[in-house]
């Protein structure tokens, strides 16, 4: 009786033990999902702290600090060569850009013409034809795609590309959709981008070239992440403290699942085109393409609509598409970068067609 009830005891210690283990590997695997759920919860219970203004000062720690950081590491990270190498593959610079310039405002503009058609809020769509026409943002699209394994090198040149290119494309496009254009600050946007982006990424290829120093023993990938994790939570601070929408909950509702529906739907677009070309792209530079094609910048984006519909009592209706879409794309982002990571991981092995 007592050697059955000590392999009782045995067998459930046992499942206890390999319960908690698969827990910690399921914690360990998904983490950073969980703190975007996290950041989100903690935006929403003390949105005040992480707002502009508020005690964490984005304003400064996530527009110089935590975007410089990010880029920083990509300068240690990054094989001089590799960048090299991938600044003269134009064939896949000219899908991205192509992509978010020409593909994404195109499909809203007709799938516009259909939400128009079913009643919606004429103001929303208005606003969501706007979001087409942004640029792309410089560093969720980075860091998602190093999260995934994917080729970081063409994440940062598009992206700083785009964010060049939107200064001349992002008005020209809205005087097309809108009817409207407005003067992007050159000269600010600019400097924004050497300082934020191309001068710490210079520095770490000058630490990278001129020391031995890689980052050995300092979880780069991990430090980058947390740091989108703290963009998303301001991001989010921000969003829960906009109170003045003019907007029912109706509406609110459907902007939000329209602006899900649209990413997906151009996720799963660059998707199937960009890996029906193996010959063309690797399955890492499709993972880039996923990412920086269909990113919209809400840094750029806002003082856009500020300058464009300023005095407009239905600007709180224009912007939300933006708002709603900025930490819509960094959270189905992170839901997608471990299985990204699988995907990039067999297409090596050969365990599955590209």
């Amino acid at each position: 009786m007592k050697f059955a009830e000590i392999s009782k005891m045995k067998s459930q210690t046992s499942k206890k033990g390999h319960r908690n283990v698969r827990l910690q590997d399921l914690l360990r695997k998904h983490w950073f999902i969980l703190g975007i759920l996290l950041s989100i919860i903690f935006a929403a219970i003390a949105p005040n702290i992480g707002t502009k203004g508020g005690v964490l000062k984005p304003e400064y720690t996530v527009k110089y600090g935590a975007v410089s950081v990010i880029f920083l590491i990509s300068g240690l990270s990054l094989k001089t060569e590799d960048i090299f190498q991938t600044l003269t593959q134009y064939k896949l610079h000219l899908f991205i850009q192509i992509f978010t310039f020409i593909v994404i405002p195109v499909f809203t503009h007709f799938w516009s013409s259909i939400l128009l058609f079913l009643g919606v809020n004429s103001w929303i769509i208005k606003g969501m034809l706007t979001v087409a026409c942004m640029p792309p943002p410089v560093s969720s699209a980075v860091i998602l795609t190093r999260a995934s394994h994917g080729n970081e090198t063409t994440a940062i040149f598009n992206s700083v590309l785009g964010s060049f290119l939107g200064i001349l494309i992002t008005p020209l496009a809205l005087l097309i959709t809108l009817g409207s254009t407005t003067v992007v600050p050159l000269v600010n946007t600019i400097i924004q981008l050497i300082i934020t982006v191309l001068g710490p990424l210079v520095i770490g290829q000058l630490i990278r070239k001129f020391s031995k120093f890689r980052g050995h023993g300092i979880p780069l990938n991990n430090i980058g992440q947390i740091l989108l994790l703290f963009i998303i939570y301001t991001t989010f601070c921000d969003t829960f403290m906009t109170h003045e929408m003019g907007l029912s909950a109706i509406d609110i509702l459907v902007t939000i699942v329209l602006v899900l529906v649209l990413q997906i739907l151009m996720m799963a677009m660059s998707y199937s085109i960009a890996s029906n070309f193996p010959k063309l792209f690797s399955p890492s530079e499709v993972v880039a393409i996923i990412f920086c094609s269909t990113h919209k910048s809400l840094t750029l984006g806002i003082p856009i609509l500020r300058i464009m519909f300023h005095g407009y009592s239905h600007l709180s209706q224009i912007s939300l598409p933006l708002l709603v879409y900025h930490p819509a794309q960094i959270i189905l982002g992170g839901l997608m970068t471990t299985q990204l990571k699988d995907w990039v991981r067999d297409c090596r092995n050969k365990r599955l067609p590209v």
